[in-house]
């Protein structure tokens, strides 16, 4: 076998992985979006089998030689060609470690799970949620200790959602966090709190909302021939390649600002896997590198985008024009000022920038208490309120708004929430960085957003998987990640708001 045989082989069943992928993928957003509540039952049959053929291509001896000689022969490819290799290899090594039985079992699992999270949080039974739960969290535990049995399960979590995250460097992170944060938090609340009755307490209709829905996506320069946007309970972003992209949101005509700033989120997400760089489609390096440099997108567009002064005044006129009862007499810096109310509140996705790692904070607790075995998956609600009301002061009246609020355990996804605040402080060294070349906040007041995705695209979305995140980081930013770049935002941001 010669190294180009090798690699086409590998290229080959990358391929072959990638539709089995696929077809998995739209299973899923269709059981998401469309599908009836029972068809999670037939849809589990179906993905039990499609994931033991993708387990088969991926464990195989064909496609393990292939990897094993190019591997010994790395000095023959191109740099591109080793990091396919190299980042199959690490990830495949996961994959491999499990049995075929227990991995197409757990794929099962996740998806009777995630159809039982839905009627648990609507009905607000915790209880029937429990068993799934606690499977996902032993499985978990489970498959970490055949992967690296050296390893703390938890450190092995962290590091498949950012390369080279362990405990030890989250806590040294959150605790930087909450020496800024939790002090600033105290000066605003003796503050008299944000009028926000201009936009409370009005309703906006779903059918209202949806034509706003693509103004926005359009705004932020997504390409609608290659996204699309749907309806579900927890928002989302799924990408299975880069010319078919889907965002999800949830219309609550009651608060018009939570679909706003989630439509945008979510457009951040999306930004990120369409402009994944054209050589890199089909390979293991299409898409995000890490889910904190992913969440960095989302909330760059959310919150450092989104929420600035300059893109409320931005898109006042477009609101006007297509809410022109709901937004009479209400003045930019209203909205503007209502939509950077800091204020504890219940739950994650509509908290505000000031408050948002406090949230992500009692999550990643949790789940390091409970792969220490220190907390029952049947004390969690407990657990959940009593840290809600350490960190936030606040008491949670039901687990609906608890607990089962995120969708992301039900999907298998425990290690991921600290990537959202990683992310939320990424995004705030790289608008400093942007600043030096970008006039950011004109650009945006002008409604123009395409210098701001430009500098992106050119330092980090073409990138896609190249780069390790903490190399990609450095390489954009100039300089290592520092979260001081983070809480100095917070800080200037909410002392003018709140004129501390």
């Amino acid at each position: 076998m010669t190294t180009q045989e090798a690699f086409a082989l590998f290229r080959q069943k990358i391929k072959e992985a990638h539709a089995l992928s696929h077809a998995m993928g739209v299973m899923y957003y269709d059981g998401d979006t469309a599908a009836p509540e029972e068809s999670y039952l037939g849809r589990g049959e179906t993905m039990e089998y499609l994931s033991g053929l993708a387990y088969q291509i991926e464990t195989g001896e064909e496609l393990k030689n292939a990897v094993d000689f190019l591997w010994e022969h790395r000095d023959e490819l191109d740099f591109q060609q080793r990091r396919e290799v190299e980042v199959f290899r690490r990830n495949n090594e996961y994959t491999a470690s499990i049995p075929q039985e227990e991995y197409v079992a757990y794929v099962s699992l996740l998806n009777n799970a995630n159809a039982v999270w839905h009627k648990a949080k609507l009905e607000n039974d915790f209880a029937s949620f429990a068993p799934y739960l606690k499977q996902i969290f032993d499985t978990n535990i489970r498959f970490a200790k055949y992967y690296k049995p050296d390893l703390d399960p938890y450190d092995v979590q962290l590091d498949m959602y950012e390369k080279g995250l362990t405990k030890e460097k989250t806590d040294e992170f959150f605790e930087a966090l909450k020496e800024k944060i939790v002090p600033l938090l105290h000066r605003v609340m003796e503050k008299p709190q944000v009028d926000c009755s201009c936009i409370e307490g009005k309703i906006f209709t779903a059918n209202e909302q949806r034509p706003f829905s693509d103004y926005l996506m359009e705004l932020i320069t997504i390409d609608r021939k290659r996204c699309s946007i749907g309806e579900t309970e927890h928002p989302y972003t799924t990408g299975f390649n880069k010319k078919d992209v889907r965002i999800t949101t949830h219309y609550h005509e009651d608060s018009f600002l939570s679909s706003m700033y989630s439509v945008i989120h979510e457009g951040g997400h999306a930004l990120y896997e369409l402009h994944s760089g054209d050589e890199l489609e089909n390979t293991v390096l299409s898409g995000g590198v890490s889910m904190s440099i992913h969440e960095s997108q989302s909330r760059f567009m959310e919150n450092l985008i989104g929420r600035s002064r300059a893109f409320v005044s931005a898109i006042y006129p477009k609101l006007c024009e297509y809410f022109p009862a709901q937004m009479a007499g209400v003045t930019p810096e209203q909205l503007y000022l209502a939509a950077n109310k800091a204020e504890p509140s219940l739950i994650r996705t509509e908290a505000d920038e000031l408050t948002y790692a406090l949230h992500v904070l009692v999550r990643y607790e949790i789940e390091k208490e409970l792969f220490a075995g220190k907390l029952d998956v049947m004390d969690v609600p407990k657990a959940w309120n009593a840290k809600y009301k350490e960190y936030l002061g606040i008491d949670v009246p039901d687990d609906r708004r608890g607990c089962l609020q995120d969708s992301h355990w039900a999907n298998g996804n425990v290690g991921y929430f600290p990537s959202y605040a990683l992310g939320s402080a990424y995004g705030a060294q790289m608008l400093t960085k942007m600043k030096e070349t970008v006039d950011v906040d004109g650009a945006v007041a002008r409604g123009d957003l395409k210098p701001v995705a430009d500098w992106l695209e050119a330092h980090i979305w073409k990138f896609g998987g190249l780069y390790d995140p903490s190399v990609l980081l450095e390489q954009a930013l100039g300089a290592p990640f520092d979260p001081k770049f983070y809480t100095d935002y917070l800080e200037k941001k909410f002392t003018e708001i709140y004129d501390l």
